[in-house]
């Protein structure tokens, strides 16, 4: 049997669907993105790092809001749409590197905020990447981080879970607000406020998105039908297998 390295999971469920991430109207909008051009507008001129930046939703907010944005990932391919997608805006400012969370290539204090999206269930390790997040933060910069967020009650994450990882074998977890707000407090940052929102997941586009096999497909499928009353209530499961996911943006400060 061939193994690969997690990384090499990650590129390969997301290289070649860089586009469709770019043009994806889930992550391309919400009232989280809108927080964070907020928080970002009230910062002109700051150095933000996008941190597994995807699509770069989050890099074209910064941009538009004036600040000098460096989008991050792990895919070549993935900063390549963002380049070209941010030409296409005419937006100035935005430069990309390659590489991993858990390792990044800047100084210490180079950037005023740290912002990441929809990124952080798919790295090994968060807390060392939220050690480097800190170590390139400057005092008193801001980190924003936005992602799915589990439920507190393990029946409910356990379901999340094994979906989440039928549907993406990158997936490694969606972690509870408790345990980032943990996370966070070890390392020194202080947390301020946050949003919390419930995107419904369309089935057909979520699974079409990372080109889901049509035998996991059928998984998650057969957990859901079989899930028990409090699942199906909680995550709203739909007949077509549509369902609402928890979402939270935390915000936090550099001491």
């Amino acid at each position: 049997m061939t193994t690969r390295s997690h990384e090499d999971h990650v590129t390969t469920q997301f290289g070649p669907q860089a586009e469709a991430y770019v043009a994806s109207a889930v992550h391309a909008a919400g009232i989280d993105l809108d927080r964070i051009g907020e928080r970002l507008r009230a910062m002109p001129g700051a150095a933000v790092l996008d941190l597994g930046c995807g699509g770069g939703h989050v890099a074209f907010a910064a941009a538009a809001a004036g600040a000098r944005v460096t989008a991050y990932d792990l895919s070549h391919e993935m900063l390549a749409a963002v380049s070209a997608e941010a030409a296409r805006r005419g937006l100035q400012g935005i430069e990309t590197r390659q590489g991993a969370a858990e390792s990044l290539p800047f100084p210490d204090a180079t950037f005023d905020a740290v912002v990441t999206r929809y990124s952080a269930h798919h790295w090994r390790d968060v807390p060392a990447a939220l050690r480097e997040t800190r170590r390139v933060l400057r005092p008193g910069g801001l980190c924003l981080v936005c992602d799915i967020v589990a439920p507190e009650e393990p029946l409910l994450d356990t379901h999340l879970q094994a979906v989440e990882l039928l549907r993406d074998p990158s997936h490694v977890r969606d972690y509870r607000v408790s345990e980032w707000r943990a996370m966070f407090a070890a390392l020194g940052l202080s947390c301020e406020a946050g949003v919390v929102s419930r995107p419904r997941m369309e089935f057909a586009s979520w699974i079409a998105r990372i080109r889901t096999p049509a035998v996991n497909v059928a998984a998650i499928r057969a957990l859901q039908a079989s899930a028990p009353a409090e699942v199906v209530r909680h995550f709203a499961i739909e007949a077509d297998g549509s369902f609402l996911i928890d979402s939270a943006l935390i915000e936090a400060r550099a001491n």
